[in-house]
């Protein structure tokens, strides 16, 4: 079944701009100057909101680039080879015949979208993200904001255990939690095993065994980008979620149709991906970009806010176990190839990460 023949689910009302801008004013900060259209448009005194509005219109390619991302089947016998391959060039890549059944997608997304249709007092009864749980605006604690509401999950050997999914009315929402994770888990797993046979080494599961490990560190993360009307009337655009890359082994991306992820290739420049709800995107984190020594790219991306349409996205994020050690695995380096990054565990680079603004390149830090 597509998609298109289930139900759409009731869309959350848009959030009201005004009472967004004014939350975000703090008189006693300094004041940054914000640029729409190449014009001064207006001052507002929050420097984290730079994180937010960009100082200029997007820089695109002419072309439409959903032609270059890579749509790999993983379904072809082949499917290790181009794996790599994108890993490589792009660090992002599509897959489809991927096996998880859409009506679960589609469950998903209902449950998600009624949560966040909720009021806002009800939705801050989740509780506070720090850095897990109900979170709006605020990315993490260092001042990074965005045009963006979400829901972040630890995920455990364990079912999921926050307080408010134990309540019986949230019941429906924690069984397709479950069990989409359980599905998504094991697509990033058999991507990994993937990926191993395409660089020809052994054994499979060098890669997918970090994420199985029962002390895995890895997340779900629900985020909604209500509609952004004003955008219309500027003709500038906004921060959904600021630039960054991933700092796990693997991301395992769904959205609904609403446009709005760009990724930055090699030349700096940003390129709009277009959606495909009936798909996964997947994307290179950092610690797997230093398990293959920078053979493989940790691409940056950022999503930008739309206009009319609210856009939903659910990402996995495949981590492996605090204790574990990274670096480059000797067996993928060529002889006499010296390593490009220091050892370190995997519990330091998440407190790096989570000392650091989102734009930060917090390898630069583990680098020899």
């Amino acid at each position: 079944m597509k998609l298109s023949q289930i139900k759409k689910p009731t869309e959350p009302p848009p959030l009201d701009s005004t009472s967004f801008f004014s939350s975000l004013i703090n008189p006693t900060t300094a004041c940054i100057v914000i640029l729409l259209h190449q014009r001064v448009f207006s001052v507002f005194s929050s420097p984290a909101f730079a994180a937010m509005v960009m100082l200029t219109m997007p820089v695109l390619k002419q072309s439409s680039f959903c032609c270059g991302v890579p749509v790999i089947s993983l379904s072809e016998p082949d499917s290790g080879t181009l794996l790599v391959r994108a890993c490589e060039d792009l660090g992002l890549f599509k897959v489809t015949d991927h096996g998880i059944p859409m009506e679960l997608i589609a469950r998903l997304e209902e449950e998600a979208l009624q949560f966040f249709a909720l009021p806002a007092a009800d939705k801050e009864l989740a509780g506070k993200a720090n850095p897990f749980s109900y979170g709006s605006k605020s990315i993490g604690s260092n001042g990074d904001l965005g045009w963006v509401e979400y829901l972040l999950m630890e995920i455990t050997s364990k079912p999921l255990s926050m307080d408010f999914l134990q309540k019986p009315s949230a019941s429906s929402f924690r069984s397709v939690l479950n069990e989409y994770i359980l599905e998504v888990r094991n697509l990033a797993c058999r991507i990994l095993e993937l990926m191993a046979q395409g660089l020809g080494i052994e054994p499979s599961d060098v890669f997918s065994k970090l994420v199985m490990d029962g002390e895995s560190d890895s997340m779900l993360r629900l985020n909604h980008y209500p509609p952004c009307p004003m955008l219309q009337e500027l003709n500038g655009f906004m921060t959904g979620f600021g630039e960054h890359t991933d700092p796990q082994i693997i991301s395992v991306l769904r959205s609904n149709n609403t446009a709005g992820l760009e990724i930055s290739l090699r030349d700096d420049s940003w390129v709009p991906v277009l959606p495909d709800q009936e798909s996964f995107f997947i994307n290179v984190g950092d610690s797997l970009q230093v398990l293959t020594n920078g053979r493989f790219r940790s691409v940056k991306h950022r999503v930008l806010a739309n206009a009319l349409k609210s856009r939903l996205s659910m990402i996995y994020f495949g981590g492996p176990p605090p204790g574990e050690r990274l670096a480059p695995l000797p067996l993928l380096m060529a002889e006499g190839e010296q390593s490009q990054y220091r050892e370190f565990t995997w519990c330091e680079y998440k407190c790096c990460a989570y000392k650091t603004l989102l734009a930060d390149n917090r390898l630069d830090r583990f680098h020899k």
